[in-house]
């Protein structure tokens, strides 16, 4: 019995898709081989944020370099925050208080939960879905509430200071985080609602952009993309870091390695991070919440204020900074999109010799290609949605 497509005479097409399209996530150019609605090759071309992130880390002092990466992925700058100053703290032998530790958990999974909002509302306008968006960006603002009630910013944070963290969590923030606690599970359920059982959603997105364990693993997903195949892999498991291995959560993975799945894992992440972040607040212990090095930690701004000693030990810590000892680290984190590392080779001066970021988006976007071909046009848009990259991440 012949194909009904081998019937008809269709001749292979290139096309280009983006870098200015409403449906790329950012500046991001596809150059795809079609025949007819059939894709027979996705090739990402990226770069067109590229900022030279890494090179600039070479001409900072170690703390100049924090705000940078809330430029990353900007959509979950506290992770970024995290897996910069944790390498440095790493390279550097140091020891956060306990507090510190509980703080950097609850912000980074209050970023996980941000960032899953916002990435699946887009992945579902790019199917046509506005009204979910809506309602996932309802949540999302709570989220930056508290991170204005913590740090004074909503996006670009700069929060997470080497040694510890820029302001104390405060009553304030904790009765906010207890009130996302008691109403997130609820409005889980509500999205759920809305996508998981609906029928255009299920056509869309099941056996849509399947890759095997296997195929993950060679082309190095994390995150998200990697769990959605049945691998059990998350850092704050399997290495863990902080006060993560003091809590109890799951790791959900799923069976298919298709978009459904990626959406799935993303969905049962934010269950998770609620449960993560109820434990962490209720067991946050008291105390310092930086580390007491002069070297390392900048003075208290009321003490710049009245103390001649603050003073001057403050325009020493702004204008040289502090050195770390030689030699070369990798440090890595669970971020929202996958595993997002940091390699820092240090010369024993005050800046990175050689700064290297291993960042999911990057990664992740490389599998286009194994997700999309075969499938139809039509589905590269939900696939590249299922990945939710970010090119200030992906470009650097």
């Amino acid at each position: 019995m012949v194909d009904n497509e081998e019937l008809i005479s269709t001749k292979e097409v290139n096309l280009h898709m983006g870098p200015q399209h409403p449906s790329s996530h950012g500046v991001l150019h596809l150059v795809l081989d079609l025949k007819g609605e059939k894709v027979l090759r996705v090739e990402p071309d990226i770069g067109y944020l590229h900022r030279g992130t890494e090179k600039i880390a070479e001409n900072l002092l170690y703390h100049q370099f924090t705000p940078y990466t809330d430029r990353l992925d900007y959509m979950c700058a506290m992770s970024n925050n995290l897996a910069y100053v944790s390498a440095v703290e790493k390279l550097m032998g140091i020891e956060i208080t306990p507090r510190a530790k509980y703080i950097r958990v609850i912000a980074a999974e209050l970023s996980r939960i941000a960032g899953h909002l916002l990435g699946m509302g887009a992945w579902a306008v790019d199917l046509g879905a506005m009204s979910i968006l809506l309602y996932m960006i309802r949540e999302r603002e709570i989220i930056l509430d508290i991170f204005e009630q913590l740090c004074g910013a909503r996006m670009t944070l700069t929060y997470l200071r080497i040694g510890g963290v820029r302001y104390d969590f405060t009553d304030q923030c904790k009765e906010a985080c207890l009130n996302l606690v008691k109403i997130m599970p609820g409005r889980i359920d509500e999205y759920e609602g809305i996508l998981t059982g609906n029928r255009i959603w299920n056509d869309r997105n099941r056996d849509v952009g399947v890759i095997s364990k296997e195929a993950a693993i060679n082309l190095g997903l994390s995150g998200p993309a990697l769990r959605a195949t049945g691998v059990d892999w998350d850092v704050r498991k399997d290495e863990p870091y902080l006060a993560y291995s003091d809590l109890n959560f799951e790791v959900p993975t799923g069976e298919n390695g298709d978009s459904f799945d990626r959406y799935m894992v993303r969905i049962n992440e934010m269950r998770q991070s609620v449960r993560i972040i109820e434990q962490a607040i209720s067991r946050l212990p008291e105390g310092p919440f930086n580390i007491e090095d002069p070297q390392v930690v900048p003075p208290l701004k009321k003490d710049v204020y009245n103390d001649m000693e603050a003073l001057i030990h403050h325009f020493k810590y702004v204008s040289e900074g502090f050195s770390a000892p030689k030699g070369e680290i990798y440090s890595s984190i669970e971020s929202p999109k996958g595993e997002l590392g940091v390699y820092i080779v240090s010369d024993g001066s005050s800046k990175p010799y050689r700064l290297k970021l291993r960042v999911p988006s990057f990664m992740n976007l490389q599998s286009m290609n194994e997700l999309s071909k075969g499938g139809y046009f039509a589905d590269v848009i939900s696939v590249l949605s299922s990945l939710d990259p970010v090119f200030g991440e992906c470009d650097k």
